[in-house]
């Protein structure tokens, strides 16, 4: 049994929590708690694996939680919150900075906790945390996000405009699980005149897709966009496929949007856009698969690698969850195996090459 605490003031969104949470023979809630400061003293005695854990709260609030839990007993812990909310004036990624793994929707009031594919996503996560092993954050040896900055322009590094005789005209780049803090990484290294566009496949639930393209937004001199149909993809700028939809490219080189149906495993799917980047760019595109669980993307940058592209996969050591990845190279599709933060310079370097 995976031993779960749940932190919210909400008598409402707990017993939503725990009513979905009970349809998983394989998960136990073995207590709540309802701010921060009530949470601290009851994980020493309850010894939960993985945390769930609102945002707003009194006395401590889930922010503050998660930093105080990264500290003195890192735990994987699940960001719960309501994706969209005007009045907020924290972005939900904020937690992943702070420490926390992934994000989840909070369920509101009259939600139905039977809801399938909801229940069924959040033992999924649940489960996948309960895997992952994370790192003190008072500990810089281990510490690959980027420093934050609240000034959007930040410094630009060049890099000669001239591409060399691979000719290459598209990055593609899929994740997962730990796949936001992943991609802050290298964006945030990737200077603001970057001769080719970026198309960038994330799971994440539904409801986040703004709040994280904001948010990585602000940790690049890139621009970071959600793609339009029909529209060529430019250089310089970072596009995500809109919500709940499969994003592929035409033979035109333009972006082509499609929603996917319930009994697919993941909308979007990184092995869709890498099949399609195969095939419509070949040798001159660069495939990226990074941290996350199962094995989307390992067959599509398999077939990017054998299309002629360049192939990097994500290392062990640096991944939160190592299996798409670690199915990719499975797979041979791998041409290069690098930590994170080594990917971004191995991008500048193919491009210049």
């Amino acid at each position: 049994m995976i031993r779960v605490m749940l932190v919210d003031d909400s008598r409402v969104a707990l017993g939503v929590l725990k009513k979905m949470l009970a349809t998983s023979t394989e998960i136990e809630v073995v207590g709540t708690a309802s701010d921060g400061k009530d949470a601290l003293q009851q994980i020493p005695h309850l010894k939960p694996q993985v945390i769930c854990t609102d945002l707003h709260m009194p006395k401590m609030d889930g922010l503050a939680l998660t930093r105080e839990i990264m500290r003195i007993a890192p735990l994987p812990i699940l960001a719960i919150s309501i994706s969209v909310q005007s009045d907020n004036n924290h972005n939900v990624f904020q937690f992943l900075e702070a420490g926390a793994v992934d994000v989840f929707p909070k369920p509101r009031s009259g939600l139905d906790g039977n809801n399938r594919r909801l229940c069924r996503e959040l033992t999924r996560k649940i489960k996948v945390l309960s895997g992952v092993v994370p790192i003190r954050r008072h500990s810089r040896k281990n510490r690959v996000l980027p420093t934050i900055t609240t000034d959007n322009a930040l410094p630009k590094r060049d890099i000669a405009h001239k591409i060399g005789s691979r000719n290459i005209r598209l990055i593609t780049i899929g994740a997962s699980t730990g796949g936001p803090q992943a991609l802050a990484k290298i964006f945030s290294e990737l200077p603001g005149n970057l001769p080719v566009p970026i198309l960038c496949i994330q799971h994440i639930s539904t409801g986040f897709l703004n709040e994280m393209v904001s948010w990585l937004d602000s940790h690049t001199p890139l621009n970071v966009e959600i793609a339009q149909h029909g529209r060529h993809p430019q250089p310089g700028t970072i596009y995500f496929p809109p919500e709940d939809r499969h994003l592929t490219l035409d033979d035109n080189g333009c972006f082509v949007s499609k929603h996917g149906n319930e009994a697919e495993h993941h909308i979007p799917a990184i092995d869709k856009t890498f099949f399609s980047v195969a095939k419509q760019f070949g040798a001159s595109a660069i495939g990226v698969l990074l941290t996350g669980m199962g094995r989307d993307g390992a067959d599509g940058l398999h077939a990017m690698r054998n299309s002629g592209a360049h192939t990097i996969a994500q290392d062990e050591e640096t991944c939160v969850v190592f299996g798409m990845p670690n199915q990719a190279i499975q797979l041979g599709a791998a041409e290069k195996i690098l930590p994170i933060q080594d990917v971004a310079d191995s991008l500048l370097r193919l491009l210049n090459t």
